[in-house]
């Protein structure tokens, strides 16, 4: 909340209607683990369109992290279900608070305003922010910006970095990165900031666009749970570190990113 034309895996890891929420807890499976809000499902938080992290094909969310937390949930024993939420629930921490959800995975920064009110699992992907333009923009850098449009995405890392790097420039808001990608496109803002996986992701599809710039922000993004759930915290980990061993990650990751 926001790949790189050949995007490594985190080597340093150690080792669409919203559902009724649920204020009860209820072991994982038949047997002993984490505490899950509803029998027999894992409940995902996540903010759409997200592509490749999560998007909506043919009626299903799928997507990167999508296949990752089924790996968390196959080894739950029980099945994933995703809700679709305003991401500024997510990382505030309020969906947590009203038990909308067992954990957020929303291709989420860890960062240090976020790790206050949620606990995060280790780092399973790297990001840096990068910038969109339509192609042929004279744009390559963000000072080339100055006394024109950027859009960002609400309640994200690149909402952030624009307001700290964008000088002279008119900043523009929008609730989700759907909504930003079109502003490029059509011409609303003259450029956008998010996530460069996401953004690499879209001009393999709209080839009227490109990435102007990359910036170097080291951004790591983890699975968010409610705090102190260290139990399903560490199970995460567990599965991560697992995957990432076993070769499911890099499979994941070739999938969605090539």
């Amino acid at each position: 909340m926001t790949a790189r034309s050949a995007l490594p895996p985190l080597a340093a890891v150690a080792a669409a209607a919203l559902l009724a929420a649920c204020t009860s807890t209820a072991p994982a499976g038949p047997g002993q683990g984490p505490e899950l809000i509803r029998p027999g499902a894992l409940l995902t938080c996540t903010h759409l369109p997200y592509a490749p992290f999560q998007v909506t094909r043919d009626g299903k969310v799928v997507g990167f992290d999508v296949d990752l937390v089924d790996l968390v949930a196959k080894d739950l024993g029980v099945t994933q279900q995703i809700i679709n939420t305003p991401f500024e629930g997510i990382e505030t921490g309020q969906d947590f608070a009203i038990r909308k959800c067992d954990l957020a995975a929303a291709g989420m920064t860890i960062t240090p305003a976020r790790a206050k009110v949620m606990d995060f699992s280790a780092p399973y992907f790297d990001a840096t922010q990068a910038l969109l333009v339509k192609r042929g923009a004279p744009i390559r850098k963000i000072e080339d910006l100055r006394g024109r449009k950027l859009g960002y995405q609400k309640a994200t890392t690149g909402a952030l970095y624009a307001k700290a790097h964008a000088k002279g420039v008119e900043l523009v808001e929008f609730e989700d990165v759907g909504l930003l990608l079109t502003a490029v496109r059509s011409g609303q803002v003259d450029a956008g900031i998010n996530d460069n996986g996401v953004l690499l992701d879209y001009v393999k599809h709209n080839q009227d666009t490109r990435v102007a710039a990359e910036f170097d922000t080291g951004e790591h993004y983890g699975f968010g749970v409610r705090k102190w759930n260290d139990a399903l915290r560490e199970r995460i980990d567990k599965v991560l570190a697992r995957a990432m061993k076993d070769g499911s990650y890099d499979r994941i990751h070739r999938k969605w990113f090539g």
